[in-house]
């Protein structure tokens, strides 16, 4: 990797640019010798004497250790980013309550907690909680301040205003506590969709690690997907691409409505279907939350695997065939991945039956894989965004900062 050197750059432009490569290896490689930043970089030794000395007195790096006894001079010394330069969190935003996860300027977690939340909850009273615990956990990784903060929550995320919209059945704290944050904290707030979150997480951590096209879908309380083509997540004009909880299904069923999905992919695929699916089956499936119920039932079954467990696999991979089939007959991405509640429960066994089932509907190739972030998808993909936002900010000098986007890969 080395710079590229333009005649109009100006000396500042160029120093920006040669500090945050740097920046960059520092963060993808660990740490590195002034020696190894000059031969990944190409620049020439005084260039990267005088941008190391810049860093550190930016308190951006610091010295970290030595390469080697036999290793002598300047040279010798390795460098690392100071991971304690900034906190940020990250938010994962339920019907029935919240995670929160503080982490260092690396992404590294220095504290993690949650907070149930019954569904009749006082708007009021869940926003002040939910900011309390927050609070409480930046203190408890040890930080006094947070940097950035992203949050993600089911519902449209508008694009055009960064604000929550919800399609209906959602509390109203959830829009509420991002405005709240917002004003009370003074720092940069992001707010992204759950599903896109958890497709961060697969892409950077999980399932698509080699994939910079494919589409997570997203099986749990509800249905829907996080579309990533060519390395970059597709929201849609109104910030609704993959909500295919309200894809219409052939029937005589009703149709969904704009803020109703029953009647749709939701009403054959979320986890109220496939609980009733498994009681039909004789599968235990009862729960005060239903994505729970649908998790363990879809669990049970895939360890019995036998008789009706069985065949309600069997439906299950079928249904979730149909809305696989609508997703890659218009956007053919090649590769599924399957995540939350139900697709983590199901793993590569439930992966293999919705591929065979898929391929009978389907003409067109598509492998489906089982996520493997897990249930901490949504807030891994949280911090994922808010540490690039973060770095965007104090790596780049007049660098977007606050305006985030789908974590770079």
């Amino acid at each position: 990797m080395s710079v590229i050197r333009t005649p109009s750059a100006s000396p500042s432009t160029a120093r920006a640019i040669n500090d945050r490569l740097a920046l960059d290896l520092l963060h993808r490689q660990g740490s590195l010798t002034a020696a190894q930043l000059k031969t990944l970089t190409g620049l020439s030794r005084p260039t990267v004497a005088d941008l190391v000395e810049r860093l550190q007195d930016a308190g951006l790096i610091e010295i970290v250790g030595e390469a080697g006894a036999e290793r002598r001079g300047p040279n010798a010394k390795l460098y690392g980013i100071v991971a304690e330069r900034a906190y940020l969190a990250g938010l994962d935003v339920r019907t029935h309550g919240l995670a929160v996860s503080v982490a260092d300027l690396l992404g590294r977690t220095r504290a993690e907690a949650s907070l149930p939340f019954d569904p009749d909850v006082d708007t009021d009273v869940a926003v002040e909680r939910a900011i309390a615990l927050l609070k409480a956990t930046t203190a408890e990784a040890g930080a006094t301040t947070l940097h950035t903060i992203a949050v993600g929550a089911p519902g449209l995320v508008d694009p055009a205003t960064g604000g929550l919209r919800h399609a209906g059945g959602l509390p109203a704290w959830h829009g509420k506590l991002v405005d709240e944050l917002r004003r009370r904290l003074g720092v940069p707030v992001l707010l992204e969709n759950e599903v896109n979150l958890a497709a961060a997480a697969e892409q950077r951590l999980g399932a698509a690690r080699d994939r910079d096209t494919f589409v997570l879908l997203w099986l749990g309380f509800g249905v829907g997907a996080a579309v990533v083509l060519d390395g970059s997540l597709r929201r849609g004009a109104s910030g609704g691409a993959g909500e295919i909880g309200f894809l219409p299904l052939l029937g005589p069923g009703r149709l969904p409505t704009a803020t109703d999905c029953d009647g749709g992919f939701h009403t054959l695929a979320g986890s109220a279907a496939i609980c009733e699916l498994a009681r039909e089956h004789g599968i235990p499936a009862s729960s005060a939350d239903d994505a729970a119920a649908a998790e363990a039932a879809v669990g049970y079954a895939i360890d019995t695997d036998a008789g009706d467990a069985g065949a309600f696999l069997e439906i299950v991979a079928e249904r979730i065939a149909i809305g696989a089939a609508a997703v890659t007959a218009v956007l053919d991405p090649g590769c599924l991945v399957l995540g939350g509640e139900i697709g983590r429960a199901g793993g590569d066994a439930l992966a293999a039956r919705v591929s065979r089932r898929l391929a009978e509907i389907s003409p067109l190739r598509t492998e489906v894989r089982a996520g493997t972030v897990g249930g901490s998808g949504v807030l891994e993909g949280a911090v994922l965004t808010a540490m690039n936002a973060a770095q965007d900010a104090l790596f780049t000098p007049g660098g977007p900062g606050a305006e985030g986007d789908f974590p770079r890969i």
